[in-house]
């Protein structure tokens, strides 16, 4: 059955009371389109979990900033179309700005322990607009269960902690980053690498990788661990790194100076007109 896309918001609420009557469960995956398979992979495990999926598709424009690629970032709705058919999801909320930001719209979210650091250092505002977004996509849906990427570390830790603090009354799944064969993790952003930029594009995971390598050989030393990703990404041309950071899984607490506990390396970089992000779990569980 093809899937039925929903523009305006009471369709959509008429719709999911529908199922809640029903007692059945919903699971939501929202997205910013340009669908690939770390996106079917979520659908897929909301399948799994749920007796009805929908997936959002809406580029909100609250979390670009002036000079990030809000206008460039990619739009394929009938292709996204295509692939949500094949993965039998239930609904598509597509919004338009109008709804989701009508006129005088002046409410937005925050969070002051972890919107400051990593990608919210570098792009300010960035995790004020991701909240908002997904605060109010959840208010709409009013999923059971939401499924986020890892792929997305400090994201996924953002909107954790806003349904605990809020106490949304539905569970977040994060779900392990999808990967090319060669480690680049999936984004649709990858879509604007050239085909140079591509094959150079892997060495930001293989730096990642260096990192965990060394820490499970006995490597606890925080700067020195650091080092070898910088010592790694230097030998490759047309990296411009933005930050490396490792941190603690629990609510992304800095390290002093030994990494001794359950830590994840992040890391964004731009190669050429793409800023790409990725990170990597390591330590004791």
């Amino acid at each position: 059955m093809p899937v039925s896309t929903i523009i305006a918001p009471m369709d959509l609420r008429a719709q999911t009371l529908e199922w809640r009557l029903k007692s059945e469960k919903i699971g939501f995956v929202p997205t910013m389109g340009a669908l690939h398979a770390g996106h079917v992979s979520l659908i897929e495990a909301a399948k799994k979990k749920a007796d009805r999926v929908v997936v959002s598709i809406f580029v909100n424009p609250l979390q670009f900033g002036p000079k990030e690629d809000f206008g460039s970032y990619p739009r394929m709705l009938a292709a996204d179309i295509e692939k949500l058919d094949a993965a039998g999801v239930d609904a598509l909320f597509a919004p338009i700005a109008a709804d989701m930001y009508p006129e005088g719209f002046q409410t937005s979210l925050t969070n002051n322990a972890i919107n400051n650091i990593l990608d919210g250092r570098s792009r300010p505002g960035h995790f004020d607009g991701v909240l908002t977004v997904v605060s109010k996509l959840f208010n709409l849906v009013q999923p059971d269960f939401a499924f986020f990427g890892k792929k997305d570390y400090q994201q996924l830790a953002v909107i954790t902690n806003m349904v605990r603090d809020l106490a949304f009354p539905l569970e977040i799944i994060g779900c392990p980053t999808a990967r090319d064969p060669d480690g680049l993790a999936m984004s649709s952003r990858n879509l604007r690498l050239t085909p140079e930029e591509r094959t150079l594009a892997p060495h930001i995971y293989k730096g990642l990788r260096l990192i965990a390598d060394a820490h499970a050989a006995g490597e606890k030393d925080h700067a020195q661990l650091i080092d070898i990703f910088r010592a790694h990404l230097s030998q490759v041309k047309d990296f411009r790194l933005d930050y490396i950071e490792i941190r603690a899984q629990d609510r992304l607490m800095d390290f002093d100076k030994v990494v001794d506990r359950a830590a994840v390396a992040l890391v964004a970089a731009h190669l050429g007109s793409v800023r790409l992000i990725d990170n990597l779990e390591f330590g004791a569980q």
